[in-house]
């Protein structure tokens, strides 16, 4: 499956960046994807609407959580090896993109709550799908590379 092309339909479709990108994966990560979707809805707009890091990266970050993340909090070799993981898919990202934060991907937009109607000029002016399935890709390559060892979530 592409993940990325499913994360830009989803955002189409009216998620969040941070949404599209988790709720792309669930076939993957074994979590129900209205459960996928309220997880991830608070990192929409660089979390809530803040403009910090891009709701696509977190996303990506939340996928990397599900599959390869860690459950031992003393453990700090196996907090050491996550940290570089979704470190090092957020490099990815940033060179494609130039950084990893909201309000610097889409200069400066406002951080009202209210969300902007998602209408087809919203998304003509929009960049945010194309960052979406640029987390996917990355993802899906990652993934590729790295098997998962491990069960995933059940519901």
């Amino acid at each position: 499956m592409d993940h990325g092309i499913q994360a830009a339909e989803l955002f189409l479709q009216g998620y969040n960046c941070a949404q599209a990108v988790f709720v792309a994966f669930s076939d993957v990560t074994g979590l129900d994807a209205a459960f996928a979707a309220k997880l991830s809805s608070s990192f929409g707009g660089g979390v809530g609407r803040m403009r910090e890091i891009c709701g696509a990266v977190s996303g990506m970050a939340m996928v990397l959580g599900v599959l390869y993340g860690y459950d031992t909090p003393g453990d700090d070799e196996i907090k050491k090896e996550h940290y570089a993981r979704v470190q090092e898919l957020a490099g990815k990202f940033w060179e494609r993109m130039g950084t990893i934060i909201c309000r610097e991907l889409l200069d400066n937009p406002s951080t009202d709550p209210t969300p902007s109607p998602r209408t087809q000029q919203y998304y003509k002016e929009r960049p945010c799908a194309r960052f979406v399935m640029l987390a996917g890709d990355l993802l899906d390559e990652y993934i590729a590379q790295h098997p998962v060892e491990k069960e995933t979530c059940e519901n």
